[in-house]
Formats: C-alpha cells, sequence, structure tokens
C-alpha cells in the first residue's frame, strides 16, 4: 500500500512490498514513469527481499517543486528517505535517471549501498541541445507532446506492435507525469556529468542495458562498467530503454543471479 511522508523538504509516496525480515531492495523510476514501472519484478523479488519503490520527486505522486533539480538533490531525496523510515542500507536498483542517482549514491554515500544496480542508464548524457530541445517542446505543448517519441526510445518496434497493453501503461505514466516536474528532472539529467566520480563507487556493481536502447546504449554503459571498479555489464537482446518491461524474464533472472551472490 502506497504511503506518504515528509523527507527533504517535500512529500514523498513510497511503498513496501515483501517480508518485513528481509534485507531491502530500493527501486528508483526513470524521468516520466513512477514507481509501477518495476510491476514486472515484484514477484520475483518479494520472494528473497524487502522490496522499497518511491516516487521521484517531481514525478508520480510525490511533490513537484519548482526546479530545476539536480542529480545530486535527488539523490539527498534518498538518504533523507531511507533516514525517515530508519534504513541504514539498501541494495538500490535505478533504470535511466534513477540509475544516475544510484551512480551519486555509490560515489558519496558508500555505507548506504549494499549493491549497485544500474540499468539502461548513463554517466553522461548529451546533448544539451536536445534536452533543451525537449524541455521547450513540454512548456509549449505539455508532456503529451513528447509521448510519441519517447514510446518510440523506450521500446523496439516489434514491442510497441505487439504487447499494446504494456505499452498504454507506460504511456499512462508518462501522461501523468506533471509538465513542471519532467522539466526539472530532465534539467537534472541535462546537466549530469559523472564519469568523473565513478571510480569511487566500492559496492558490487552491475550494469543491464537493452542491446537497443537508443536513450542509454550499450557504448555508454561500458563507460559504467570501465570505471567501476570489479562492474559487470548484461545485455539484453531484444530490448530497447525499458528492458525491464520488454525483456522481464531475462531482466529478472540478471537481476536475481546478481542480488544472490551480493545480498
Amino acid at each position: 500500500m502506497k504511503q506518504t511522508i515528509q523527507a527533504n523538504g517535500i512529500e514523498m509516496t513510497y511503498r513496501f512490498d515483501g517480508p518485513e525480515d528481509r534485507p531491502v531492495v530500493m527501486l528508483s523510476n526513470s524521468l516520466m514513469s513512477n514507481h509501477t514501472m518495476w510491476d514486472p519484478q515484484m514477484d520475483v523479488l518479494t520472494k528473497d527481499f524487502r522490496v522499497l519503490r518511491y516516487d521521484t520527486r517531481g514525478h508520480g505522486e510525490t511533490d513537484a517543486p519548482k526546479g530545476p533539480y539536480t542529480i545530486q538533490l535527488l539523490a539527498e531525496d534518498v538518504v533523507a528517505l531511507l533516514d525517515a523510515l530508519n534504513i541504514e542500507s539498501v541494495h538500490f536498483a535505478g533504470l535511466s535517471m534513477g540509475g544516475m542517482i544510484g551512480q551519486y549514491l555509490g560515489a558519496h554515500y558508500p555505507k548506504r549501498i549494499d549493491s549497485l544496480l544500474l540499468c539502461d542508464t548513463a554517466s553522461e548524457m548529451p546533448t544539451l541541445e536536445m534536452w533543451n530541445d525537449r524541455i521547450a517542446t513540454a512548456e509549449k505543448d505539455g508532456i503529451t507532446g513528447l509521448l510519441d517519441g519517447t514510446l518510440q526510445r523506450w521500446f523496439t518496434e516489434p514491442f510497441l506492435r505487439n504487447s499494446q497493453a504494456d505499452v498504454e501503461k507506460v504511456a499512462q505514466m508518462i501522461r501523468t507525469t506533471e509538465t513542471q516536474g519532467y522539466i526539472a528532472c530532465a534539467s537534472a539529467v541535462r546537466d549530469m556529468s559523472q564519469t568523473a566520480i565513478l571510480s569511487r563507487i566500492t559496492a558490487p556493481t552491475i550494469i543491464i542495458v537493452g542491446e537497443d536502447d537508443p536513450a542509454c546504449t550499450v557504448e555508454q554503459g561500458k563507460v559504467l562498467e570501465q570505471h567501476i571498479d570489479g562492474a559487470k555489464m548484461v545485455v539484453l537482446k531484444e530490448a530497447a530503454h525499458l528492458s525491464n518491461i520488454e525483456q522481464t524474464e531475462a531482466f529478472n533472472d540478471a537481476m536475481m543471479s546478481f542480488l544472490s551472490k551480493t545480498a
């Protein structure tokens, strides 16, 4: 059941699932989604873990104060939420923007991170002009002005054609993202530059990326792998940006195999 709590000056929405006496896995959503993007992982995760999901600032039902935000601020939200819930450390999984938050946490809050799952994410995001164009579109047309292009990046063409119910669920997440929250978080992604901090990450790390992801590419995943000591990368075939939804079974296998060795 969803709950709210005051943390880092905002009201954050979160929920727990799974047995209370197990290690905590925390899941962080992508830009323009919310905590329900992780629904396909819940059945396997809750067998062995206590799962903490939350809506990132500006998304879902968490507050969306005026931005711009920074990745540092979004990471501080996570630490404040953990403090408010009296949780010392977690296994942290983030996809796209969530993975960017994970990188910052791993580098700056190592005692809070037991392991890192960095999914379809990057340490730098090109280009300034592209992000400014997207922000301008959102300002002019609202979040729906970005809908079609986002879905084309997030899923392969066969999945868009053959999995319409799954695609519509994601489309509804995009539609219900507050435009102001998107713009503030898009500014954080645009301005992020984290390659230099990756060597500070000491937690066991896996990088999971869709082979056909045009938003956070395999090449960008290799940068993470090369700069994080001991990190391993898994490339999922026939998957684009939301690989946890498009290739759920393969994603879950990689995730659980990693967690079984680190938890």
